[in-house]
């Protein structure tokens, strides 16, 4: 009985430790999303996009529908946004922050984007999920 608890306490402890708390959730998630938007800032959508998950099962919904695939997701923003000047400067604010399980979070917010061309505005829903340790988009509904 009691090697019986001692590995029952052992288990807990160990997968209390895996479990991400809600302030180093929201501390990661803000980590992508800062390095997103110095990527963006940069003109660099190959790097804005290591922030989505990699996989022919993330989800784009938009304006012109839903858009399945990282791979389709870079090739959608290079065609909207083929250069550093159309793509401009982009701040993401308001945002909230739920850790809705130990491997999931979504964050609402207001992305805003600064152009010559003209600015963009509008608002978002991201699904993350932390996948192999790390915290990346699954879905993005961004309007």
């Amino acid at each position: 009985m009691k090697k019986l608890f001692v590995a029952a306490l052992l288990s807990a402890t160990l997968g209390a430790c895996t479990v991400a708390r809600p302030a180093q959730t929201r501390s990661a998630i803000l980590q992508v999303l800062t390095t997103q938007t110095a990527a963006w800032n940069r003109g660099d959508v190959a790097s804005y996009m290591q922030g989505y998950w990699q996989s022919d099962s993330l989800v784009f919904i938009g304006k012109s529908g839903l858009t399945y695939g990282w791979q389709p997701t870079l090739d959608n923003y290079r065609r909207g946004y083929p250069t550093p000047a159309a793509m401009g400067q982009l701040t993401f604010s308001n945002l909230g922050i739920t850790q809705d399980s130990p491997l999931s979070a979504h964050v609402v917010g207001r992305w805003h984007l600064a152009r010559t061309a003209g600015d963009l505005a509008g608002h978002f829903l991201l699904v993350f999920r932390r996948i192999n340790g790390q915290w990346v988009i699954v879905a993005d509904h961004s309007s």
